[in-house]
């Protein structure tokens, strides 16, 4: 209403001075002198007034754009004197504390999960639309045995060198699986997805089964062979010593040659059957690692010059070159020995005859890889290794690869065995850092 009146009586007073000039009023030159100065002080006023009631909430208003735009919640309007332009201040001002605030909250919240997903035990791998990795805890890295994010950012399950990613990749969206890897660690994964601003985004969770699954093998097993070493012990020594009793009473007759020799051959088959069940019970008993500072390199040392005899009656060559350096680690030699020799037998017997095998440390992190150019493992055999009783071979009975994977657990080490593209199936072991 204010803007109306003040227009009307700066149009009359354009209209009055038009006629005085029309009709040539006496002393109007003067008059219009006046007139004309105060017109301009009107049209001054009104344009000041037309600025504070227009164009200054119009800049606000704007600057209030530019805040939204660029993002900026910690700046707020001023004022401006004018009930209807402060209405629409102290609501813009309103809505940026609030946004502030759900930013914060927002914000917190991220911080927490990122904690929460860095500290899980379990792995988490997030990826962007087209499956490539945009996120992954420490978890997921070592199931994946990667040391560090950088080496998988941004790639796809199908370009990592994992036996892991392989299974990953082959699962199908929103399904779960266990699986048993080459190392014998027996994981959970779960292939999912979550919503982000409207949008599916994929993501992978791994759980480790391992220790429940090796305790509850562990606890059967034992049952098992206690059992069964007490009955066929008990068993084979009394027939053991009835068989010596009548042999020797034979001993005499010679019409019985035939029947002494038979005898023989049962005695011998129950001292076998006996070692045989023996074999098992060990397993049972290994004992808890006296761990102490060793050498690395001395260890595999004394044990080369167990294994070349071994390596050489079958034509095989052992190449073993020394690191630069002591590796010192805090292991229990004797039963380190113990896995040493196992693991270069069992390449020996994959070999054959004809062969190498390449023994070789290295540094940050400690480890150790036994290769060789035997047979390789195929990927059903990957996935049975570490199992008990399972066993590649005509007579094995399964226990070779159970010593081998209670000894390395009990010394917290990190194990795994595969055959690579290369044709080279290798045992490494990565040692725990001092």
């Amino acid at each position: 209403m204010r803007l109306k009146f003040l227009f009307a009586i700066l149009t009359g007073l354009l209209l009055a001075t038009f006629v005085l000039i029309l009709y040539q009023v006496p002393n109007s030159h003067s008059i219009l002198i006046y007139f004309t100065e105060g017109i301009i002080a009107l049209i001054l006023l009104y344009l000041f007034y037309f600025y504070r009631k227009a164009i200054l909430p119009y800049h606000t208003i704007n600057n209030g754009m530019e805040l939204l735009k660029e993002q900026d919640f910690s700046t707020r309007l001023r004022s401006i004197g004018q009930p209807e332009a402060d209405k629409v201040v102290d609501i813009f001002n309103r809505m940026i504390d609030q946004l502030k605030n759900e930013r914060l909250h927002v914000r917190e919240q991220n911080h927490f999960l990122d904690l929460l997903i860095d500290a899980s035990p379990m792995g988490v791998i997030i990826f962007d639309f087209d499956w490539h990795i945009r996120q992954c805890n420490n978890a997921a890295l070592s199931f994946l045995d990667y040391n560090s994010f950088a080496e998988l950012s941004g790639k796809k399950l199908s370009q990592l060198d994992s036996q892991l990613a392989e299974l990953l990749e082959d699962m199908k969206h929103d399904s779960e699986k266990t699986v048993r890897l080459s190392d014998g660690s027996i994981l959970r994964c779960s292939k999912l997805s979550f919503l982000d601003q409207g949008f599916a985004h994929p993501f992978v969770l791994i759980e480790s089964l391992t220790a429940e699954v090796m305790i509850a093998e562990k606890k059967a097993y034992e049952k098992v062979i206690r059992m069964i070493a007490h009955e066929v012990n008990n068993t084979t020594a009394g027939i053991t010593s009835t068989l010596d009793s009548v042999q020797t009473a034979l001993e005499d007759v010679l019409e019985m040659n035939d029947l002494r020799d038979v005898i023989g051959i049962c005695i011998e088959r129950c001292y076998r059957m006996s070692h045989f069940i023996t074999n098992f019970a060990n397993v049972v008993k290994i004992p808890e690692p006296e761990l102490q500072e060793v050498d690395l390199n001395e260890e595999m040392d004394s044990c080369k010059r167990f294994t070349e005899n071994l390596c050489n009656e079958h034509r095989i060559v052992l190449h073993w070159k020394p690191f630069s350096s002591p590796l010192l680690i805090r292991a229990d030699a004797s039963l380190l020995e113990q896995v040493i020799l196992n693991i270069v037998k069992n390449s020996v017997e994959s070999i054959g005859e004809d062969g190498h095998i390449y023994i070789s440390l290295s540094n940050n992190p400690i480890q150790l890889e036994i290769a060789d150019t035997g047979k390789g493992i195929d990927k059903e055999t990957e996935n049975k290794l570490f199992t008990p009783f399972f066993s590649t071979k005509p007579n094995g009975q399964g226990l070779g690869l159970i010593f081998i994977r209670e000894v390395l657990t009990r010394h917290h080490c990190t194990f795994s065995l595969k055959t690579n593209s290369d044709g080279m199936t290798r045992f490494k072991i990565r040692f725990e850092a001092q």
